[in-house]
């Protein structure tokens, strides 16, 4: 018997659209990185993007359990010295809240060049509207 391998031409990919309204952070950020990855499918393959397209609406109405949202901090810098920012998630959930979800699916995928081909994938929207409805969408269940 020979071992089988998807190959990237042969995958069929599915448009899932995500309500993030009253969903935890962490919960939803786990659904969202095995569906971009396939992991939920008979085909996966580790080495091959085998995942869907993932559309997140309402990622303003998302929320952090316990202290989270005062105590969790996100960094970023510019590599010279003195540079290295700080925001509070607090902060950066005023500020731009679809960064959250896809920072927060990006530390859930593995480091590598496919994890940046996967997170392409994904996109978050802060209201309701989004530019994919001729994408025919499906609802990706709350369970």
């Amino acid at each position: 018997m020979k071992t089988w391998n998807a190959k990237p031409q042969e995958v069929e990919r599915k448009w899932w659209l995500v309500d993030a309204e009253n969903q935890t952070v962490g919960r939803l950020a786990t659904r969202i990185a095995n569906k971009l990855r396939g992991k939920d499918k008979p085909t996966f393959t580790p080495h091959v993007d085998t995942g869907d397209f993932v559309v997140v609406i309402n990622a303003d109405k998302m929320k952090f359990t316990g202290n989270k949202l005062d105590d969790k901090k996100y960094y970023s810098h510019s590599r010279f010295f003195g540079s290295l920012k700080e925001t509070s998630a607090r902060e950066m959930f005023e500020k731009d809240s679809p960064t959250i979800i896809l920072k927060a699916v990006e530390g859930m995928l593995p480091k590598n060049r496919l994890s940046r081909q996967l997170l392409k994938k994904l996109k978050a929207y802060s209201g309701a509207e989004h530019p994919h409805q001729a994408q025919k969408l499906e609802a990706l269940s709350a369970n």
